[in-house]
């Protein structure tokens, strides 16, 4: 089972739309949360250590994670998305924009 988490920094919209669309597929898990203390889901050590990949919305996100979470990255592959906060919850661009980007790496 490969493990997938999904950050950015709310955990409002970004984050928990990639989770509700990758969620149920075949050989995955996945999770999401958010960085800011404030997110709906903030981020633990726990979701850091458990994840294989994890998948940040924007590059301040990825420098963030490693600032934050140093001691508990070992293994994890970290990729950066490169999606703005500029859409809404399961918004159909931003549905489209995270199959573009994140299927071929699965």
């Amino acid at each position: 089972m490969l493990h997938l988490l999904f950050i950015c920094s709310q955990n409002k919209l970004r984050s928990p739309t990639a989770e509700a669309v990758f969620t149920g597929m075949s050989g995955i898990d996945v999770d999401s949360a958010g960085l800011n203390n404030d997110a709906i889901v903030p981020l633990t050590p726990e979701q850091v250590e458990w994840a294989d990949v994890i998948f940040v919305m924007e590059k301040e996100h990825r420098n963030k994670l490693t600032r934050k979470f140093k001691r508990h990255l070992h293994r994890q592959r970290i990729i950066v998305l490169g999606i703005p906060d500029d859409f809404a919850y399961m918004e159909p661009a931003l549905v489209a924009l995270l199959k573009t980007k994140v299927t071929p790496l699965l």
